[in-house]
């Protein structure tokens, strides 16, 4: 009698486990908790139990995960940002309804704890996002907004600003002194220069070198303190001097005619390196060329990418640059990339970029560009890549592709 009254008890223990399982299942909230919490054996009991709601794809994805710490789950990820300070990470993505567009807040602290933060629809799709001090982020979006988000203790959005063009778009920040300075490039060209503690009007505005989108912008302060804002559209890198008299940026010299320019990387905080990274432009029938502009969130077709090329560009005075060491990468047919310098000490660098042959990162040494090692890679391209460091000198390469983030701690 005492063994039947285990046996129902146990029997009740296991029917509330695989409701529990099936609920979590339901939530893409608290999926990435399920992966971290359940064992080898209870995965294998859900898979059994819940087979028309996992894929085998999506179970094999979980079991990775889970053995990879540094590995987080995500749904339909475009852009992420990391504070290393507080060592949280944001990522866009579309929601689980319809048109939905969220941000998910990870802590790198506490693993289970993902966030699903859901933007107002008027903001719409998240183009970029640029960490700031204090727990505070800018992200610009496709509802022609500027908006500051607040993801330390409550979360919250402000609209700080209503852009005068939709359309992706770069963001970068320079903190120096009492001065906080904010870079807005839209798709037009034009880029703004804000002051954060007064976002109703921008302090500059100045026109680009054409009407191609912008998809990097990087800001720098040279030797004698003077700000500089490097940006690179399709058709090359560009410096453009914000605290001087000229309104309109200069084309890098002797990087006319490359070929589409899709990422550029520098070097923080005075930006004396920077890699350049090109793909071919498409031949057209007549014999002319386009540059095949694509935003940067466009989705590369299957297969090993085009043979493009990463150069190395070193400061040779203040506003010019010389020509270093080239190598060849595999880049993507479409997607405007992410790459990432990454300083190592000793005056040594790393070059960091999303080869698309290995759906993953690929490091390379400066200047040399020899490869230094492939990063774990994943189902899908890389889409946005990013380098962060804190304060206090703690530093991270994350990467994230369509369903899954990475982060590394650099050392």
């Amino acid at each position: 009698m005492q063994q039947l009254l285990m046996l129902r008890e146990k029997n009740e223990s296991l029917k509330k486990q695989v409701s529990s399982l099936l609920y979590i299942l339901l939530e893409p909230d608290i999926i990435f908790t399920l992966s971290i919490a359940i064992t080898r054996s209870s995965i294998f009991f859900f898979q059994s139990l819940c087979r028309p709601y996992v894929s085998t794809q999506q179970a094999k994805l979980l079991e990775e995960i889970k053995e990879h710490k540094n590995e987080f789950l995500v749904d339909g990820a475009r852009v992420m940002g990391i504070d290393a300070s507080n060592q949280i990470i944001l990522a866009s993505g579309r929601g689980p309804i319809g048109a939905e567009h969220i941000l998910t807040k990870i802590s790198m602290l506490a693993r289970q704890r993902m966030q699903k933060i859901y933007i107002p629809p008027d903001i719409k799709a998240i183009r970029d996002i640029c960490i700031l001090p204090g727990g505070q982020a800018v992200f610009a979006s496709l509802g022609r907004k500027l908006s500051l988000f607040r993801f330390v203790k409550k979360e919250s959005v402000i609209v700080l600003f209503l852009t005068i063009a939709p359309g992706w778009s770069s963001l970068c920040a320079l903190w120096r002194f009492e001065l906080k300075f904010l870079y807005k490039y839209f798709q037009n060209g034009m880029l703004l220069v804000f002051d954060v503690r007064q976002t109703s009007a921008p302090l500059h505005s100045m026109t680009g070198l054409s009407t191609h989108p912008v998809h990097t912008i990087h800001s720098a302060v040279d030797d004698s303190g003077s700000r500089k804002v490097f940006s690179a559209s399709s058709i090359g890198p560009c410096i453009w001097d914000v605290d001087g008299s000229t309104d309109r940026p200069n084309l890098l010299s002797g990087m006319e005619n490359q070929g589409v320019c899709i990422s550029l990387a520098c070097t923080p905080p005075s930006s004396d390196l920077l890699v350049a990274s090109y793909r071919p432009k498409v031949e057209l029938l007549d014999g002319g060329t386009t540059p095949q502009v694509i935003t940067p969130q466009s989705q590369a077709p299957t297969g090993s990418g085009k043979l493009g090329c990463h150069t190395l560009l070193r400061r040779t005075t203040t506003a010019s640059f010389a020509k270093d060491q080239t190598c060849n990468g595999n880049v993507s047919e479409l997607r405007m990339s992410k790459s990432a310098i990454i300083p190592c000490g000793g005056n040594q660098y790393l070059f960091t970029y999303g080869d698309e042959s290995l759906y993953g990162i690929r490091t390379w040494q400066l200047p040399s560009f020899q490869t230094y090692t492939d990063l774990r890679p994943h189902r899908q391209p890389i889409l946005d890549l990013r380098f962060a460091e804190s304060s206090t000198g703690e530093r991270y390469l994350g990467c994230l592709s369509e369903e899954k983030l990475q982060v590394f701690t650099v050392r």
